[in-house]
C-alpha cells in the first residue's frame, strides 16, 4: 500500500512543486527509499530530510532534487532551506495528526522537490516548500482528488505554468462567432473588438480557410489565445487529413457536413477522438438528423441544426428537432447548436428550445460596432451574461 501526494505552492523562481509517495518500509516505497539512498545520481543526489543536522524527520523522508544541481550555490538551496522545509513539514504533519503517530517508524516518504536555478530568496524557498510538502501530505493521506473532483475539474481548471487555457465546452449556452469573411486582417481586427467572455467561442469560417489555408486558424488564435476555436471545414471527404490539419493549427474542434456518408463520419469522429479535439457535425441540408446520428458508431460532441435547412419551416419548427436529437443520444454528452442567420431575438427562442450554442457570423463580423452587436446576443440570453470564471471559488 502506498499513498501519492502533489502540490504546487508559491510563485516566481522560488515556486515549489512537490511530488511524494508515502508507504510502508516493507513495501514498494520502502524499496524505492533504500534504492534511492544507496544509488547516487550526478546532479540529483538524494538526501534525508533533517530539521537540523543530526535531527532527521520521522517518518524517514528521502528528498530528491528534480532539477539538476550544477554548482555549490544551487546545492546549498537544496541542502539548506528546501531540506529544512520538507523535514519541518513532515514533523508538523505528525504533530497535527495528519500522519498517524503510530506509523512514524513503519512508513517512509520519498519526496521530489523542485528548486529553480534562479531561486534566490531562501525564506521563500523554505516557505513555499514547507507549504507544498504539508499540502501534498494532506492530499496523500486523504487520497485527493476523489473521482468526482477530478471529473468536475478536468475541463475547467487552467494550469498556472502553461500560460494559456485549454477550453472545453462544459457549461452552455455559448455564442459561437464565425469569422466568415475572406479577409484575414479584417477578421483579426474583429477578434480584437469582441468582449472577453467564457461564453463566447469562435469558428474560422470556410471562406477564410479556402483563401488563406489552414494557417488562418492559428492566425485567428493569436488574437484569442484562451478561446475555444473551431476549424469550420464542413468536410465531406478525406476527413482524417482535415482533422489532422485542424489539430496541427491548434483548433479545439473541427466540423464535418452531416451530408457525408456514414462511413466517412465514423472515420472523422474516430480521428477527432484520437487527437482529443471536438467532432462537430453540421446537419444543414440533412432531412433526418436524428436518423443520421443513430446510424453512427459514436456520436460527435456537437451537432448543428439550421433554421434555413427545412423548406418553408420557421425557426421554431426547426428548433423542435433539438430535443429529439438530444434524446437520440441519451446518456452521452452532446451539445446542439442553432445556426442559420439567427438574430439576437431568435437566439432566445433557440435557447428556450434547448440549444446549447448560438451560431452567428456576419451579424457580428460586418457590424460597424462589433462589441455592441455581440452584447446584443449576450443581453438577449441571460444565461450568457454569467461569466463562468467569476463564479469559481479558490479551492484545492
Amino acid at each position: 500500500m502506498y499513498l501519492i501526494g502533489e502540490a504546487l505552492v508559491g510563485q516566481g523562481p522560488e515556486v515549489a512543486h512537490i511530488d511524494l509517495i508515502v508507504g510502508d518500509k516493507e513495501g514498494p516505497v520502502g524499496q524505492a527509499f533504500a534504492n534511492g539512498l544507496a544509488t547516487l545520481s550526478a546532479g540529483h543526489t538524494p538526501l534525508l530530510a533533517v530539521v537540523r543536522p543530526n535531527l532527521p524527520a520521522k517518518p524517514s523522508t528521502l528528498l530528491i532534487p528534480k532539477v539538476t544541481v550544477e554548482n555549490m550555490e544551487q546545492a546549498t538551496r537544496i541542502f539548506g532551506p528546501a531540506q529544512a522545509a520538507v523535514a519541518k513539514a513532515v514533523a508538523d504533519a505528525v504533530e497535527e495528526g495528519v500522519i498517524p503517530k503510530d506509523k512514524i517508524d513503519n512508513w517512509v516518504i520519498v519526496c521530489s522537490v523542485f528548486v529553480h536555478p534562479d531561486a534566490k530568496d531562501y525564506r521563500k524557498i523554505y516557505q513555499y516548500n514547507y507549504g507544498g510538502t504539508k499540502l501534498a501530505l494532506k492530499r496523500a493521506i486523504a487520497n485527493y482528488p476523489g473521482l468526482e473532483k477530478m471529473l468536475f475539474e478536468k475541463d475547467r481548471a487552467p494550469h498556472p505554468i502553461m500560460g494559456f487555457k485549454v477550453p472545453r465546452l462544459w457549461r452552455p449556452p455559448y455564442l459561437l462567432i464565425t469569422f466568415d469573411i475572406p479577409d484575414l486582417e479584417r477578421m483579426k481586427s474583429v477578434a480584437n473588438q469582441i468582449p472577453k467572455s467564457d461564453r463566447i467561442i469562435f469558428a474560422v469560417g470556410s471562406p477564410l480557410i479556402k483563401k488563406y489555408g489552414a494557417k488562418a486558424i492559428n492566425e485567428i488564435r493569436s488574437g484569442v489565445k484562451d478561446a475555444f476555436v473551431v476549424a469550420d471545414f464542413k468536410t465531406l471527404d478525406i476527413g482524417k487529413v482535415e482533422v489532422d490539419l485542424a489539430f496541427e493549427e491548434t483548433a479545439d474542434g473541427v466540423t464535418a457536413s452531416g451530408l457525408a456518408p456514414v462511413e466517412f463520419l465514423d472515420d472523422f469522429i474516430y480521428e477527432t477522438r484520437k487527437l482529443g479535439i471536438y467532432a462537430i457535425v453540421d446537419m444543414t441540408g440533412v432531412e433526418n438528423p436524428v436518423a443520421k446520428l443513430q446510424s453512427l458508431k459514436e456520436s460527435p460532441e456537437v451537432v448543428l441544426v439550421s433554421q434555413t435547412a427545412g423548406a418553408g419551416k420557421k425557426g421554431s419548427q426547426v428548433w423542435g428537432q433539438i430535443e429529439a436529437i438530444k434524446k437520440a443520444v441519451k446518456g452521452k454528452k452532446l451539445l446542439v447548436g442553432a445556426t442559420g442567420r439567427i438574430s439576437p431575438e431568435g437566439a432566445r427562442e433557440a435557447i428556450d428550445a434547448g440549444a446549447d450554442l448560438i451560431v452567428t457570423g456576419r451579424f457580428v463580423t460586418q457590424s460597424k460596432d462589433v462589441e455592441r452587436s455581440v452584447r446584443e446576443f449576450i443581453e438577449a440570453t441571460p444565461e450568457m451574461k454569467e461569466d463562468i470564471d467569476l463564479l469559481r471559488e479558490h479551492v484545492e
